[in-house]
């Protein structure tokens, strides 16, 4: 394997290749965004999620699926609620995650948009309701530490909700992610 083809492949977690991403524009990776996604939407486990990331979801499958399957949209991760993590998107890749969106860079002090060129999007299977498993959290400190390490520019000050850069369509990961309880696992491993 080459490594340099593949720097941005996070070794625990499971290859599932997703067509939905291409090359980032600068190189640059700075922004972390968590996401949150069940399909059906409240139900958890299942292919659906791995399908709509590889363009193979079946809108026959569920009404909601007909809703969504001509999206072309991926993660760079999916994190299951048993801990389980599967990367769809090379982290040095640009996956198409963020969608409209916008935020604000203390660093450049500016707004910046297309978020997909700087960022890595994280999937929590999960919804605004349920709270996340430990064995989430523990997964999403994990690879976020590995994404801190990789790329220096990401640092703790630098990782948002996809409801605080799309506040009029998006609310995940929703009020049932712990943010403290994130914080505070990701600052005790780093310390």
């Amino acid at each position: 394997m080459d490594k340099e083809a593949h720097h941005g492949c996070w070794m625990p977690a499971r290859q599932v290749p997703s067509p939905n991403c291409d090359a980032r524009p600068a190189n640059e990776v700075s922004l972390l965004l968590i996401h949150a996604i069940s399909l059906p939407p409240g139900q958890f486990g299942g292919s659906a999620i791995e399908a709509l990331f590889t363009n193979q979801l079946n809108p026959d499958e569920h009404p909601f699926f007909a809703e969504v399957a001509h999206l072309r949209v991926s993660a760079h991760f999916l994190i299951r609620r048993d801990g389980q993590c599967i990367q769809f998107v090379d982290a040095g890749q640009r996956a198409w995650h963020a969608g409209r969106s916008r935020w604000w860079d203390p660093g450049r002090r500016a707004w910046r948009t297309a978020l997909n060129d700087f960022s890595v999007g994280i999937e929590l299977e999960g919804d605004d309701k349920t709270p996340f498993a430990k064995a989430q959290y523990r997964a999403l400190v994990d690879a976020t530490q590995w994404l801190m390490a990789r790329y220096p520019q990401l640092t703790s000050s630098r990782i948002t909700s996809h409801a605080k850069v799309a506040p009029l369509r998006k609310t995940d990961p929703g009020p049932a992610f712990d943010w403290a309880y994130f914080y505070q696992r990701l600052v005790g491993q780093s310390s």
